[in-house]
């Protein structure tokens, strides 16, 4: 659980760790919709409710993600010192 404090500082990530974080999010998100169709082709009920637990839980790690990313802000580079 994120405390208070640490939700009201902010922090700043690097662009690259940004890019994965998304990339991570799209495929926890196309993963979801995928498993969820894949589901009508299960008969166990024991079986369906194991594959919708997943998309759940596939979907609430994407949103977890998109909150991070949400509280964090870009890290802007350093200017290069001209020698």
């Amino acid at each position: 659980m994120i405390s208070n404090c640490a939700a009201n500082d902010g922090f700043e990530i690097s662009p690259r760790f940004r890019r994965t974080l998304e990339e991570r999010i799209a495929r926890l998100e196309r993963d979801a919709e995928r498993d969820e169709a894949r589901a009508d082709q299960f008969v166990d009920g024991d079986h369906i409710r194991r594959q919708m637990r997943l998309v759940a839980v596939q979907r609430t790690e994407a949103l977890r993600m998109r909150l991070f990313l949400d509280r964090a802000r870009i890290r802007v580079p350093r200017p290069m010192i001209a020698l």
